[in-house]
């Protein structure tokens, strides 16, 4: 995967204008990069689909949603959600060429609430070690069926942010709550283990 300069320009750009550079300079920490490329690979192995209209819930200031355009993945459009105010306009930033085209949305609403307008090709939440079971329950009933699920959690109990870790992959697995899991995977990090579910209801 390479990222187009003109979308590298805009990273910077994000962080320059941010009125709290190092709360989003974390989005670039190795980690994050790294589980983030490696969902993408695996996407962009496994999946055929093109065209491909994206919701990521927990979307934060939008690298996700960045790399995924700037990946061998056809996406049609991508809407990034937030509950944290200060991420939409970040996250516009960062996704400026797409959002200029039309094909990107950061959307500031707690994910339980999120009203679908339609039925997304895939349903990303790479950050549910920060939402309770009881929230995640709300938010799995919430997404249409035929969508393909991506999850991802981690073992990193030292966040204080981070309510619901999972110790094991095996674990992730059952309180994901899918009915029908395609692949689970983890990948060993230097401080903690990510872990990643890609099924459907």
């Amino acid at each position: 995967m390479k990222i187009d300069i003109q979308d590298i320009k805009f990273w910077m750009d994000a962080i320059r204008n941010s009125k709290d550079r190092d709360r989003t300079l974390e989005s670039f920490w190795g980690g994050q990069l790294q589980s983030k490329t490696w969902l993408i690979e695996h996407l962009e192995k496994s999946s055929r689909i093109t065209n491909a209209s994206i919701v990521i819930h927990g979307g934060w200031n939008g690298v996700l949603s960045s790399m995924l355009f700037n990946s061998a993945i056809g996406i049609k459009k991508i809407i990034s959600i937030d509950v944290d105010p200060k991420c939409a306009e970040i996250a516009n930033t960062i996704n400026k060429r797409q959002e200029m085209e039309g094909k990107f949305k950061a959307i500031t609403v707690n994910m339980c609430d999120y009203v679908y307008e339609e039925t997304p090709d895939i349903v990303i939440n790479t950050s549910c070690e920060h939402i309770s079971k009881e929230q995640y329950t709300r938010w799995l009933t919430n997404i249409p069926r035929s969508s393909k699920i991506i999850l991802q959690s981690n073992n990193y109990f030292e966040l204080e942010e981070h309510i619901n870790c999972v110790e094991t992959l095996e674990q992730f697995k059952q309180q994901s709550n899918l009915k029908y899991i395609i692949s689970a995977e983890e990948l060993e990090l230097p401080m903690y283990k990510r872990f990643m579910i890609i099924g459907s209801k």
